[in-house]
């Protein structure tokens, strides 16, 4: 079974493979390897447009959408 989560809000679409791209950019950027990530928790706040991560339990961190 193939499927995909699309979080409507606003007038904006995000999808939850371009929010995990996000995610794992972002934590590229902070200075880490994206080979890294074995765990990857995503926390959507549409309402103000925000994204907060966790990966493997810790390193946290946001970006907005």
């Amino acid at each position: 079974m193939k499927s995909e989560l699309t979080i409507q809000y606003g007038g904006n679409d995000n999808t939850e493979t371009e929010l995990i791209a996000k995610a794992k950019e972002a934590y590229k950027e902070a200075g880490n390897k994206v080979s890294d990530i074995k765990k990857l928790d995503l926390y959507v706040q549409p309402e103000n447009s925000m994204v907060y991560y966790v990966v493997n339990d810790e390193f946290n961190g946001e970006y907005q959408i």
